[in-house]
């Protein structure tokens, strides 16, 4: 699947069913579905789930915890760059 594939089945009512876990998440965030999508990653325990968490911490404007998630991904807290960005960023490198 290609990212505007991704895009594409947001206008559906549930997520493809070939999905991983985390693309899962970041579909039912771009629903915006924050509880459903932070209920999938938070039973997840590597840096990718990490990530994703620690998006979804900032896009819920929780800095303090997103910065822990972002920590525990390896990554940088990113100043400067919009939340839609990331999102395609991270969908991006996990497809």
């Amino acid at each position: 699947m290609k990212i505007e594939q991704f895009e594409e089945s947001l206008r559906d009512d549930a997520p493809p069913a070939e999905l991983n876990s985390y693309l899962k998440a970041l579909w039912y965030d771009a629903r915006d579905d924050w509880k459903k999508a932070h209920e999938i990653v938070q039973d997840l325990n590597d840096r990718n789930a990490a990530w994703i968490h620690a998006y979804l911490h900032r896009r819920e404007g929780d800095e303090g915890n997103a910065s822990y998630w972002y920590r525990q991904a390896s990554k940088p807290f990113p100043t400067g760059i919009k939340l839609e960005d990331e999102w395609r960023d991270i969908v991006t490198c996990l497809m």
